[in-house]
């Protein structure tokens, strides 16, 4: 069951990118928010960025153990919290395009979650769960700032 959860309910069990699909739940979740009930999509992606915080520092030990690996591929809780904190400052900014918001958001985060610029790959030094959440959670963090830019200053195309 820990596992279960770890992986996003599976999905990072899933034989390629699973870190793309573990970032997929958070984009659905903004878009299905943002156009039946616009006002609760920010409190949604808050939810699903603490939960699936929760449960990566909670359940990603007991894989770790498993797998023997520092930050084993199939744990993409991690990934899913980071999305949804990306998603969730999209959210603050207020009635914007649902679609062009969502995309930009998961192309950022999948970009920064990826590339880990400094100080993100550092992050994951820290101890167990923490260690694989933090650099997510900073990508998430970046990501969200540079979107905010480019909905600041490309408001035609998000607005």
């Amino acid at each position: 069951m820990k596992e279960w959860f770890a992986t996003s309910f599976g999905l990072g069990r899933l034989p390629a990118a699973p870190g793309t699909f573990g970032s997929l739940p958070p984009v659905i979740f903004y878009q299905v928010f943002g156009f039946l009930w616009p006002a609760a999509t920010a409190y949604a992606m808050a939810a699903v960025t603490i939960l699936f915080s929760w449960f990566c520092v909670q359940f990603a030990p007991a894989v770790i153990r498993r797998t023997g690996q520092s930050d084993p591929r199939e744990v993409v809780a991690d990934e899913t919290a980071g999305q949804a904190l990306t998603l969730l400052a999209i959210a603050l900014m207020g009635p914007l395009h649902i679609c062009n918001t969502a995309v930009l958001g998961f192309v950022l985060f999948r970009f920064f979650d990826i590339t880990k610029p400094w100080p993100i790959r550092k992050l994951e030094a820290l101890p167990a769960g923490w260690g694989i959440l933090a650099d997510d959670l900073a990508a998430g963090i970046f990501a969200a700032v540079f979107s905010l830019l480019a909905i600041r200053f490309l408001p035609a195309f998000f607005g």
